[in-house]
């Protein structure tokens, strides 16, 4: 598969100990996209944050180790795919009954190949 041109971004932030049945929801969103067919994803796991709720700061400093820390997910391709994932993920995380935020932007993808194509 080659991307190249106008595209979107997918980004969802959620917590690290948010649950899909018994996997992690960033794993189980990982893979709806792969089965999905699509370019790729990447979960970048944070440092410090907090959500909606505001009520907690979780963060990875040695005095204070959390074990829910801010997980975000990206997914690139094209709008029509992107908006074509957003309702199954978000089925899934009202399913796993957590607080998360979803983030659509545009991007210009300049390349996206295989390796050695």
């Amino acid at each position: 598969m080659k991307l190249s041109g106008d595209g979107k971004l997918l980004r969802i932030f959620l917590g690290e100990m948010d649950k899909y049945g018994h996997k992690p929801l960033y794993e189980a969103i990982v893979l709806k996209a792969r089965e999905l067919g699509f370019a790729g994803a990447t979960v970048l796991r944070g440092i410090q944050g907090f959500g909606a709720d505001s009520r907690v700061v979780h963060t990875a400093k040695i005095l204070r180790l959390s074990e829910d820390l801010p997980i975000v997910i990206e997914i690139v391709d094209t709008e029509e795919r992107i908006r074509e994932l957003v309702p199954a993920i978000d089925e899934m995380i009202e399913a796993a009954g957590c607080g998360a935020m979803m983030t659509i932007e545009k991007v210009e993808i300049i390349r996206y190949r295989p390796g050695g194509q």
